[in-house]
């Protein structure tokens, strides 16, 4: 990654998004679903673009909704259907866009009380609190966000009845009645103006506050954190759950300041991520760098995305914490300190998320669900108590409730947070210090991703690697222990292909989006062992993909990664 002189620096110095023209182009450009950058497509988080290059527009929403509606019905679906939205400027006309379809379909559709942003972890937990002990009749639900994309971008979800993220063959099938409908300049798409639609007797307004932040004591301690006198710094970062945090607090005594509840669609607030684009990435120590200010103003610090389904905690000790660095503490302090969890319940993680936690799970005795990109791959076992905690490297987790049963099946930013307030309160350490703990007795890990060029149809060859065309038997020195095309977890293509030693490992997978694949390596012995494994996966990959081929040159990850550790406690140095 080439790293942006603006990086870090605040976001007004770079030019903001025009929010009107915008808003102009969702309805007034219309895409031409001949080329392929503007027809629907349903990558790991649902449909995303922007209305200024005809990739989110209203005519996308229009038949993404009719294709819901088409499927509830195939499915059965017959229950309500809960939608939120997030403050992303396409997010509220989106919306709307989708109400029309829903009403005009008689689909009964919940919407929040008073238009009120909705997370994407209270519209699972929703969906979930509905049907449970249901066999008919069950509700289903859409998120309108495209998580912490940058500000021009609009993103729509499905969440089918088991609440998590709709999995490739339902978001398959929408795609396809989705793009015919495109084709076929949107016949048989129903519509009907918002205001009716809002009005219909099919769309009463719902409590999403009450019923999520009632909750939450049956997933954290909450008892624990209240009187502990451990103050609390939050950042919604002008996101969704904005007006969630005062209700936590105010419900359980909790001494936590919520520094900003400032919803600005131009996110002004923000400074910039590594490439130099507003970014709301909570594990992003570029664009964090007022929630790392607050780092000696408060005890415990933390953020989430817009849409509220990933977390950034800051400590006293270290700062923002690596989001692999979190999910290992808070995988061993949950598998410990939940004596209702089922002792066979394992932990669940991506290909590409550090392999501390498999050192965790073998000193605690928990058996890995190891899957491929994507938090849909947990929602099964997540369902049934098979696993108890699911989690990603991109800093996006949710985990069982206190007596083992399901609490959200998308990812959830707000337990997370507040988790590391219980466990700072019940260990009398903050989160960093315990991982310090952990490289102690397990290793130092040094974790990096980085990008290389790549044709499509590189790309192409690269997701259907077969682990046999890997002829090397030794990666930065080590003997090379396994090669994987498929999730060991659960047997499905991982997209790309992961080489593993005792010490070490790559995985490397194409970009859905640009012309590029990604490298994701760490190393156990060092930056220089990290170094060699990310050189030495270039070239592995080239010549799997690209016989004869030279590597392009990536940056050097120890380059990379100190930018990075300089911003994490200090923030910008400038």
């Amino acid at each position: 990654m080439n790293i942006s002189p603006l990086a870090g620096k605040p976001a007004e110095s770079a030019p903001l998004v025009d929010i009107p023209k915008l808003l102009a182009a969702y309805s007034g450009e219309k895409p031409d679903p001949s080329v392929p950058s503007q027809r629907v497509s349903f990558g790991t988080s649902g449909h995303r673009g922007t209305s200024f290059n005809r990739s989110f527009n209203e005519d996308h929403i229009l038949a993404i909704t009719q294709a819901i509606c088409l499927y509830r019905k195939n499915q059965g679906t017959e229950g309500p259907l809960f939608i939120g939205i997030d403050t992303h400027a396409l997010s509220k006309p989106a919306y709307e866009t989708a109400v029309e379809v829903l009403a005009a379909n008689g689909v009964e559709v919940r919407l929040a009380m008073g238009d009120e942003f909705t997370p994407t972890p209270v519209i699972s937990h929703a969906i979930l609190t509905y049907n449970r002990d249901r066999k008919s009749g069950l509700a289903d639900g859409i998120v309108i966000t495209p998580s912490h994309n940058p500000p021009q971008d609009g993103g729509f979800k499905y969440n089918p009845s088991n609440g998590g993220p709709a999995d490739t063959g339902v978001t398959g099938w929408i795609e396809r009645k989705a793009n015919e409908m495109l084709e076929a300049k949107l016949a048989g798409v129903k519509r009907m103006p918002f205001e009716k639609a809002a009005a219909a007797a099919t769309t009463p307004r719902h409590d999403f506050f009450t019923g999520y932040v009632a909750d939450l004591g049956n997933v954290l301690e909450m008892d624990v954190i209240k009187g502990s006198g451990l103050r609390i710094g939050i950042d919604p970062l002008g996101g969704a759950g904005v007006h969630y945090w005062g209700r936590i607090a105010e419900k359980y005594g909790l001494d936590l300041t919520v520094v900003s509840e400032v919803v600005d669609p131009t996110f002004r607030f923000m400074t910039l991520d590594w490439d130099g684009q507003i970014r709301m990435d909570p594990s992003s120590a570029y664009a964090m760098q007022r929630l790392i200010a607050m780092k000696d103003r408060f005890d415990l610090s933390a953020a989430c995305d817009t849409d509220h389904d990933r977390h950034g905690i800051v400590t006293r000790s270290v700062g923002l914490m690596p989001p692999n660095h979190y999910l290992s503490v808070a995988i061993s302090y949950l598998y410990k300190n939940r004596p209702r969890w089922p002792a066979a319940a394992a932990i669940g993680k991506t290909v590409v998320s550090t392999q501390m936690i498999d050192r965790i799970a073998a000193k605690i005795g928990r058996g890995l669900l190891e899957v491929p990109v994507g938090f849909k791959w947990f929602v099964g076992g997540l369902l049934d108590s098979s696993i108890c905690f699911g989690g990603e490297e991109s800093a996006g987790a949710s985990f069982s409730r206190l007596d083992g049963k399901v609490w959200t099946t998308d990812k959830d930013g707000f337990i997370p947070c507040l988790l590391a307030a219980e466990l700072t309160v019940r260990i009398g350490k903050d989160p960093g210090d315990c991982y310090r703990q952990f490289e102690k007795e397990f290793g130092v890990a040094v974790y990096d991703r980085v990008e290389a060029p790549a044709t499509r149809a590189e790309k192409a060859i690269l997701e259907r690697l077969s682990p046999d065309q890997v002829k090397e038997t030794e990666l930065a020195g080590e003997k090379i222990v396994a090669r994987q095309t498929r999730a060991p977890g659960n047997g499905a293509p991982i997209g790309g292909l992961k080489v593993s030693t005792q010490n070490g490992w790559f995985a490397a997978r194409p970009s859905g989006t640009e012309e590029i694949y990604k490298i994701y390596a760490e190393s156990f012995l060092g930056k220089d062992h990290l170094a060699r494994i990310v050189d030495e996966a270039q070239k592995l990959v080239t010549a799997a993909i690209s016989p004869g081929a030279k590597p392009a040159t990536v940056p050097a990850p120890d380059d990379v990664a100190r930018a990075e550790d300089n911003m994490r406690n200090e923030g910008d140095p400038n």
